[in-house]
């Protein structure tokens, strides 16, 4: 895009600037954007009428003059700058007066913000730290009168063109101060700092419109289209451009494009989300990032809602609380909400790819709510399709021709699921699988597991969560617990072609004297395999174990542990235990060489980002581990409430354990 004076984009020739064509673009919308009787003395009120904010060129001798008073030949920028004006007015919102020939001095620490600097270095603060410290004492003051805003030019941040950097520093912005590779760029940041203020004025006033306003509504509303048709990367960068002079719109598209890609810090989808027309997509994704990081205080939540009626803000509230109770549901119309609900239905079994490709196949077919809608987003918020989202995938969406325009389609993100179990060989952020155990039931599906894995015939599924939130959820809802009793909660899902799962991340320890496997209960009319592996375990030395059955009978087994294999039924030559167990050091390599040899004699397989980062239906089995015999003694805890049941983390004194 241009504008009298050349691009408003970034430029590098610095001396081929115009800036008599840009300085007075500049006076003329801010002449124009005064209303009557806002000058403020007779100098703005001559600028206003001549419609200059300048002043006369500074002569080379002028020039000349400052540059032997100052001891330095000035930087280029400047240098053309004052061949135009010598001096400025009301350069951004808060510099008053930008100096000239005659009013640029040293600063030396006149206003002591180096000694404040340097107070606050690190004892270990770098040679670049203390030197932008000194700038106080080293810079050359450009600001006459501002609202305690400083403006200096850099003698030691020079570049290869001999351009100085310009530094600004404000008290009330609280924050470091702000760089500017040079004085042309530093002037270009204050017009759209003007342009921004300008933009958000108050009710009443009158509008801010320009030819600059004009060029940049008509650039939005192209990076709009450019946006439907996949062209994102550029989108994002004309919507950026415009977002900084304050244009409308320009933050809330560009916000929905940034959310997809995994960005949430400043992501409010500003001048949208308040919109009732969008909000139904603009809400949940904004709702859901303040349950992530509210921990319940929710008095920040209206604050990025200013100006929503209150239906608005009755309905974030309501959205809010499905979000934290994991119930929100993402629907949408026509042929892609029906893919939504294709997709909802993979995801809660495990396979997110599957999910993925649904939604991907049905997006050209996606319909925008209105003509500042750029993409899906509801969907985020949703406790199932959320965790489908990866930037890599957020990519592929946003490259993706949709919303009626045309485009070439991208390369489909790779999947992330390998169709295997050896990922459980690999360490897990953090190092916390260290152990996990699993079932895997032939040609069932998911929902038959907890009738073979479960005491009770009416055990049902748990809605969808994460492992963590199941487990916390059991803990709260126990009362009773056995040294003796290992009811695993376990989530289920599909294992492949013809396989379904059950999965523990956390499995109590092994004990091989009192385990029972539950792969012959499991077995009834089909096959059952079990794992356990504790290869990388913390808790007393390696194990591993294994144990398949078929209609109700177990066929073999076998247990590595305390350094001996156990053994029994015909275990096929791929599985044969002598074969990984032996001299080996590496667990992890023996562990990824078992999970080798299971995945190819039964072709099942786990989805890994479903476990790891998705949401599963989760179920209480049966114990793993055989009732106490006669003689053999074991502990059981026992907590009764009061009549009064305490929150999470809550202690009461009518608590109290029993044991027997």
């Amino acid at each position: 895009m241009s504008v009298a004076g050349g691009s408003i984009g970034l430029m590098t020739d610095t001396t081929a600037f115009d800036w008599r064509s840009f300085l007075l673009r500049w006076s003329g919308e801010w002449a124009d954007s005064l209303p009557d009787g806002e000058t403020q003395g007779e100098d703005d009120e001559a600028a206003r009428q001549t419609r200059w904010l300048g002043f006369p060129p500074a002569s080379e001798e002028r020039i000349a003059a400052m540059q032997e008073r100052l001891g330095r030949q000035m930087p280029p920028s400047y240098r053309e700058f004052l061949r135009v004006s010598d001096g400025w007015r009301h350069a951004g919102g808060f510099v008053w007066l930008l100096a000239g020939t005659e009013d640029a001095r040293w600063h030396n620490n006149e206003s002591g913000l180096a000694d404040m600097f340097e107070e606050y270095l690190d004892e270990d603060a770098g040679p670049e730290e203390r030197q932008e410290a000194d700038i106080w004492r080293r810079g050359l003051q450009l600001d006459v009168e501002s609202d305690i805003t400083h403006v200096l030019l850099d003698p030691e941040d020079v570049d290869e063109d001999g351009e100085w950097a310009v530094y600004t520093w404000a008290s009330w912005r609280a924050a470091p101060p702000e760089r500017h590779a040079n004085f042309l760029e530093f002037m270009r940041e204050m017009y759209r700092e003007f342009h921004s203020l300008r933009a958000h004025r108050s009710e009443g006033e009158p509008a801010f419109a320009n030819d600059t306003t004009r060029e940049l509504d008509a650039q939005v509303d192209e990076a709009r289209l450019e946006a439907l048709r996949g062209g994102w990367e550029r989108a994002v960068k004309e919507l950026d451009e415009a977002k900084e002079y304050g244009r409308p719109r320009a933050a809330g598209l560009g916000d929905q494009i940034r959310r997809l890609l995994g960005q949430t810090y400043m992501v409010y989808f500003d001048g949208l989300v308040t919109d009732p027309q969008y909000a139904p997509e603009l809400l949940p994704p904004l709702v859901a990032e303040h349950a992530a990081h509210s921990y319940r205080d929710d008095s920040t939540l209206t604050f990025h809602l200013r100006g929503a009626d209150d239906d608005l803000v009755s309905l974030a509230y309501a959205t809010l609380d499905q979000v934290r109770n994991g119930t929100y549901r993402y629907t949408a119309a026509g042929p892609f909400g029906e893919a939504v609900e294709r997709a909802r239905e993979l995801a809660r079994w495990g396979d997110t790819d599957g999910a993925w490709r649904t939604l991907m196949h049905a997006l050209p077919l996606w319909e925008p709510l209105g003509p500042d809608h750029l993409a899906p987003l509801g969907w985020v918020a949703d406790p199932l399709l959320g965790p489908l989202l990866t930037p890599e995938r957020g990519c592929e969406l946003l490259s993706t021709p949709r919303g009626g325009q045309a485009g070439e389609a991208p390369r489909p993100a790779a999947g992330l699921d390998a169709g295997d179990l050896t990922w459980l060989a690999e360490p897990d952020p953090g190092n916390n699988r260290t152990s996990y155990r699993f079932v895997l039931v032939e040609g069932v599906e998911p929902e038959e597991l907890p009738g073979r894995l479960a005491d009770r015939d009416d055990t049902v599924l748990n809605e969808p969560m994460t492992f963590w939130e199941a487990r916390r959820k059991s803990l709260h809802d126990q009362r009773e617990f056995s040294s003796y009793d290992d009811r695993a909660r376990m989530a289920v899902g599909r294992a492949g072609t013809g396989w379904s799962f059950a999965f523990d991340g956390d499995p109590a320890p092994f004990d091989q004297r009192r385990f029972v496997s539950p792969a012959a209960a499991a077995s009834a009319g089909t096959r059952t395999v079990v794992v356990w592996s504790g290869l990388r375990t913390r808790h007393g030395e390696p194990f591993f174990h294994l144990s398949v059955a078929r209609d109700g009978a177990e066929q073999y087994a076998f247990t590595y542990a305390d350094g001996e294999i156990r053994q029994s039924g015909e275990i096929p030559q791929s599985l044969d235990p002598s074969l990984f167990f032996g001299a080996a050091e590496d667990w992890a390599d023996v562990e990824r060489s078992l999970l080798e040899a299971v995945t190819g004699e039964f072709g099942a397989c786990l989805p890994r980002h479903a476990i790891v980062n998705g949401r599963l239906h989760t179920f209480a089995t049966r114990s793993w581990t055989r009732p106490p015999r006669d003689g053999e003694t074991y502990a059981v805890i026992r907590i009764e409430w009061g009549d009064t049941r305490p929150a999470d983390g809550e202690r009461t004194e009518d608590a109290g354990p029993e044991s027997s």
